[in-house]
């Protein structure tokens, strides 16, 4: 399965303002190149990227590094998010049943300082949170709900470990350790140290990835627990997915009883169940999700569980087994009528790798990816994976994606639960003035008590409608702040209108200022 598994081997609102048709030939360089003609710059888009601490993946890049070393790889991460012209990160804080903050219920990560339950001298999680905000970007708290430890020993978990003091809460398998899902002490448990970060911490999403129960599971021996809890159900399969619907199901209700705000979501494994075995099933030929990790994806969404799910479509463009340009419309239709959004996960990790395919080698590759998701307005966005991918640019893919692609800066999508509550209060524009050296300074105040999260600038050529802010034409700039901001255009001059929005940490929009036209 080429999701972020294959790397650890070795280690509906608004995605296009005017959504066109889908050629029958929507992979071929013309059909996408009228498709890009058709485009109008979404006002909100998520534009994520995954930053994954288990084996030192991404950050900390390896363990025992000091606590300010490792402060200054996360805020360069920080500063190629607003490079790459994204507005969230998705930041792995609980790869193995540990913690990346001072947690009560598990022991500080060794991915930190090479030694489980050593003190790294600083809140980790406290500070990334604080960097990503300060950019004004969305933090989203990625968490691995049952993997223990990348190792099969117990005898090597700190002594303080949850495993050690309740040996019979994990089972070995595939030269790991994992709770087992099946127990209820070990659910409760698991949500009560997720759920403790997102109390303590202003973090905007609790996101779990594609780990549930392991791959090839018969030789997961949970058979204990399924004779004691699994009374009722016809197979071990069908009590497996019923523990992990039990998860997913109750972390929503937990979620939202905690923190309403907060964004509650899944990056599943891309398929959830070929045709050949369901009806209901994409046109593909891999690993299934529902079958082999017990993962009822389609049902989560049907079912409304989830705020988003973001699949991770790791394949090109007509790649036989499981070709991204089917797998699109099958989770766009998934999700249409539901109201829970759609966001891409994207294989920056293949994009230019000697090993990939032929597809992979293609600068345009991932850019076109983003080219056929306009197409269907379920999509609202997409997360890259990973961090240092992004960075690299191989055959600068990444560089072609953004520049085709982020030619706007973007809100991220508000989720369609909160979309009714309390906007922020429409803000003043103090002044747009040319500066000596060029440009137009721009300052915006919030009104009232409210301190926004960011503010939307935009720049119109003459006065502007109502109608013009429904997209991302105009928008020139979305800018951190609390009470007030100060931003210069480097682009602006006499004649401009510039007008403001306040935005909330839900991404819910105020009505837009007064014109200021710079004289």
């Amino acid at each position: 399965m080429p999701t972020r598994r294959t790397v650890l081997k070795g280690l509906a609102l608004a995605a296009a303002a005017s959504a066109v048709p889908l050629p029958a030939s929507a992979s071929s360089t013309a059909a996408l190149a009228t498709l890009d003609g058709a485009h109008v710059p979404p006002l909100r888009q998520m534009r994520g990227m995954w930053i994954a601490s288990v084996a030192n993946i991404n950050w900390p890049s390896k363990q025992g590094l000091s606590a300010d070393e490792q402060k200054a790889e996360f805020v360069a991460w920080m500063d190629l998010a607003v490079q790459r012209k994204l507005n969230s990160v998705f930041v792995q804080i609980r790869p193995t049943a540990d913690a990346f903050w001072p947690s009560p219920f598990e022991p500080w990560s060794h991915w930190l300082t090479g030694t489980q339950g050593q003190d790294p001298g600083y809140d980790p999680l406290g500070f990334a949170v604080a960097e990503a905000h300060k950019r004004g970007l969305a933090f989203h708290a990625w968490f691995n709900p049952y993997r223990v430890s990348m190792q099969p020993d117990p005898a090597k978990l700190h002594p303080d470990h949850p495993g050690r003091k309740h040996p019979d809460w994990i089972l070995p398998f595939g030269g790991k350790l994992y709770y087992n899902p099946g127990l209820p002490e070990v659910r409760k448990f698991c949500q009560d140290a997720m759920l403790d970060a997102l109390t303590r911490y202003d973090i905007d999403g609790l996101h779990f990835d594609d780990y549930f129960y392991p791959t090839n599971t018969t030789a997961f021996d949970d058979s204990a627990a399924f004779a004691q809890h699994g009374a009722g159900f016809p197979d071990l399969a069908t009590w497996r997915r019923h523990n992990v619907d039990l998860m997913v199901s109750e972390m929503q209700q937990r979620v939202r009883e905690a923190k309403p705000d907060v964004a509650w979501g899944i990056s599943p494994s891309g398929i959830w169940r070929n045709k050949a075995s369901d009806p209901l099933g994409s046109d593909t030929n891999g690993g299934q999700s529902y079958d082999n990790l017990h993962a009822d994806t389609r049902g989560w969404v049907k079912k409304g569980w989830l705020d988003y799910i973001a699949p991770q479509l790791y394949w090109y463009i007509g790649q036989p087994p499981a070709d991204y340009s089917k797998l699109v419309p099958w989770w766009s239709d998934v999700a249409s009528g539901t109201n829970t959004l759609l966001w891409i996960g994207q294989a920056a990790y293949k994009a230019g790798d000697p090993a990939q395919a032929a597809p992979w080698q293609d600068p345009a590759e991932l850019s076109k990816h983003l080219t056929l998701n306009r197409a269907h307005p379920e999509i609202s966005g997409d997360i890259w994976y990973n961090a240092n991918d992004l960075r690299a640019d191989r055959i600068a893919s990444i560089s072609t994606a953004v520049g085709d692609h982020y030619t706007r800066p973007a809100l991220a999508p508000v989720l369609p639960r909160l979309a009714d509550g309390e906007a922020p209060r429409r803000p003043v524009v103090a002044y747009a003035l040319r500066r000596p050296a060029g440009g137009v300074e721009v300052r915006a105040v919030a009104t009232g008590r409210d301190e926004p999260f960011q503010f939307a600038v935009f720049r119109f050529p003459q006065r502007a409608s109502a109608e013009a802010f429904g997209d991302a034409r105009h928008l020139v700039a979305v800018v951190p702040g609390d009470r007030q901001v100060r931003w210069v255009d480097p682009d602006g001059k006499r004649g401009d209108h510039y007008y403001v929005m306040a935005v909330d940490r839900a991404n819910r929009t105020s009505r837009p200022s007064h014109g200021f036209r710079v004289l």
